[in-house]
């Protein structure tokens, strides 16, 4: 058995630097609070938990003078709002490429487009980036949208369009979408906002899946970039697995496979894909 590890398998530099501001922060503070997971991957959250990071779901938990981490996914501007009117100081460590979304929405809501945010709904970083989006905008998940998503349009007033994505959205369902959305509107501004890093992600995946007799996906179970790989690689292979930890894999036999290929996700940390690749190991003595 050999076995083949995705290059860019792992955490991902806006990941990076929001568990080593935190780490600074815990040692610097004796109360550190985190709205939200900082980051989608279990593991890593309860290693900060047992730092003394403390987590919460919303700012009315914290009392005045508070200190808040704002997790690499961004929030809401309500969040900054709430937060200056009740005195909590926040350390914002939303992941800059999710920033810079939010500084173009602004200018486009300035500039008079309608936006559409081409995202997963219920995602934290949607959430967050469609409020900077104005009361002229809508989340587009799915084709299933597009009737909503025209009506909306014309209620707005507006006669132009600015699209806009999810950092860790599907490259393949983007394209696919905002194809729909120039077909469907006459005036269309397309901006690629999906990380490179999460690009170049799915592209090694669609490569090294179709290679190997079998795939391994690692990732927090909530992580929407993980998923994103997940379906990449379930689509050129049927022996793709997805899992969080090592342990999800003793009860599969992986010895009939020649060739195994390893993909992980933007936040998932070194010592899960390490595990799985000794486990794996192992499983070839």
């Amino acid at each position: 058995m050999s076995i083949t590890i995705g290059k860019l398998a792992g955490f991902c530099g806006g990941v990076i630097n929001s568990i080593n501001k935190t780490n600074e922060l815990l040692d610097k503070y004796d109360e550190l609070f985190c709205l939200g997971e900082l980051v989608h991957n279990k593991q890593v959250v309860e290693e900060l938990e047992s730092k003394g990071l403390i987590f919460i779901d919303d700012l009315s938990q914290v009392a005045y003078g508070s200190k808040v981490i704002i997790r690499a996914h961004g929030v809401p501007s309500s969040v900054y709002e709430y937060a200056l009117s009740n005195q909590i100081e926040l350390f914002d460590l939303t992941c800059p490429k999710v920033l810079a979304i939010h500084e173009l929405a602004k200018g486009l809501v300035e500039e008079g487009y309608f936006i559409i945010l081409i995202a997963q709904k219920d995602h934290p970083e949607a959430i967050g980036t469609i409020s900077f989006c104005g009361v002229n905008s809508m989340i587009f998940e799915s084709e299933k949208d597009l009737d909503e998503l025209k009506q909306f349009y014309i209620k707005s007033g507006l006669n132009k369009v600015a699209v806009i994505s999810q950092t860790t959205f599907s490259v393949s369902k983007f394209e696919t979408y905002c194809g729909l959305i120039e077909d469907s509107f006459d005036d269309v501004e397309v901006h690629n906002t999906i990380c490179m890093a999460t690009s170049k992600r799915q592209e090694e995946t669609e490569k090294l899946s179709k290679k190997v007799d079998a795939m391994i996906i690692i990732g927090g179970a909530n992580s929407s970039n993980t998923k994103k790989l997940y379906e990449i690689s379930s689509k050129n292979n049927d022996n793709t697995f997805i899992i969080q930890t090592v342990d999800e894999l003793l009860d599969k036999d992986f010895s009939m496979y020649g060739e195994i290929g390893v993909m992980a996700g933007a936040s998932t940390p070194k010592k899960s894909i390490d595990d799985v690749v000794e486990y794996l190991k192992g499983v070839n003595k």
